[in-house]
């Protein structure tokens, strides 16, 4: 028969006594309250899995644990975050990131924005690689200029619209055989400016298509803007998913704190048109579920290696628009998942802050008065 002593002793010996704040028994059942290590989602839910799996196997299938899994006070570090400027009218502000080049993180982008306003959303898209913008192609809008437009008697940039989607890039702004050829701070500056002083109106959704790395760009991003959430592109490569955990960590890191909604394992397979029932792992196969389960983040959607998805963003209409096609039942499957989780973020944890920036020690938080 079950007792509360060898539950307790359980717990000490699995050490998470420490987290238990009660727990009860009756009959098969055990209840227990928790507080988690700390408030991101992913933590909770490894935390779940965890007390689950060791439960089943310490005591049999028979005994049924019922978790209540709290998130903790938020830290020294956390309260003392400074409070990001909301951009009027933006609900949420999704980074697309990769850590890495030559994953596709910008046709994967490219084709969420598009497949989010095919749902209903209001959505807009920056392009935030100043030094290789890509929107403007993949979206059939090279040549277009964003004009000013007055709002409140100020004036602002009115973002290039097309397929249902605002954007801003710093393409519409340079020539395109132009290289842009800029110092950090001084991207950085453009990147705000295109953020702040643009007429977005009203979004459900800001996708910020960052660029490969962990540099001035993406501190820049954090600190101007409070970001809720960040999705991360990657293929299964090795060499890719070594540099896709490094931009996870900087995004977890406790003065960034910016919750990661899933991952995205782009050109999983290749699947030729005359073969659509073939899978061929060209990269590897299950890389990013790997390391998925490994950090305790989702998986969004396996998105293949097809020959239409590179035609698409060629001629700047991204596949996901093609009505009835396997691409698009998967990006659709792919943005509902991310919005899923997004919903369960803002349900359980607060609005992110943006960060004091620190250009002599990369990171930290703004000391309390």
């Amino acid at each position: 028969m079950l007792t509360k002593e060898k539950v307790q002793d359980f717990l000490k010996e699995i050490e998470v006594h420490d987290l238990v704040n009660n727990f009860q028994i009756m009959g098969n059942d055990v209840y227990i309250d928790m507080t988690a290590h700390s408030p991101a989602m992913h933590e909770k839910k490894k935390l779940e899995a965890a007390m689950k799996q060791a439960f089943a196997s310490e005591f049999g299938e028979d005994i049924h644990l019922k978790l209540k899994i709290v998130s903790p006070e938020p830290s020294e570090i956390q309260q003392s975050q400074i409070k990001g400027k909301q951009i009027p009218g933006i609900q949420n502000i999704i980074a697309i990131a990769s850590g890495k080049g030559g994953v596709g993180k910008s046709t994967v982008a490219a084709n969420m924005a598009v497949t989010l306003a095919k749902m209903g959303f209001k959505v807009g898209l920056l392009d935030a690689d100043i030094y290789g913008p890509s929107v403007p192609t993949m979206f059939d809008t090279e040549g277009e200029k964003p004009i000013s437009v007055e709002v409140n008697g100020k004036s602002m940039m009115k973002p290039v619209e097309n397929y249902g989607v605002k954007m801003l890039s710093i393409g519409y702004f340079s020539g395109a055989n132009q290289a842009v050829v800029w110092r950090g701070p001084m991207a950085s500056k453009a990147l705000n400016q295109m953020i702040r002083d643009a007429a977005w109106g009203e979004l459900d959704f800001l996708l910020i298509d960052l660029p490969p790395g962990t540099g001035d760009i993406h501190l820049s991003i954090i600190q101007e803007v409070p970001v809720t959430g960040a999705v991360i592109v990657s293929t299964p490569q090795h060499v890719a998913l070594a540099d896709v955990r490094k931009g996870i960590a900087m995004f977890q890191m406790e003065s960034i704190n910016i919750p990661v909604l899933g991952l995205i394992e782009n050109m999983a397979y290749f699947t030729p048109e005359e073969l659509p029932d073939n899978k061929y792992y060209i990269f590897g196969q299950q890389g990013a579920q790997y390391l998925a389960e490994d950090l305790g983040i989702p998986v969004l959607g396996e998105i293949p290696l097809i020959q239409s998805i590179r035609e698409a963003g060629d001629v700047g209409r991204p596949a996901a628009l093609q009505e009835g096609s396997k691409i698009a039942e998967i990006y659709t499957e792919t943005a509902r998942k991310m919005v899923e989780s997004l919903l369960e973020r803002n349900k359980n944890l607060p609005p992110t802050e943006a960060v004091k920036i620190s250009t002599m020690a990369g990171c930290s938080p703004k000391a309390k008065k």
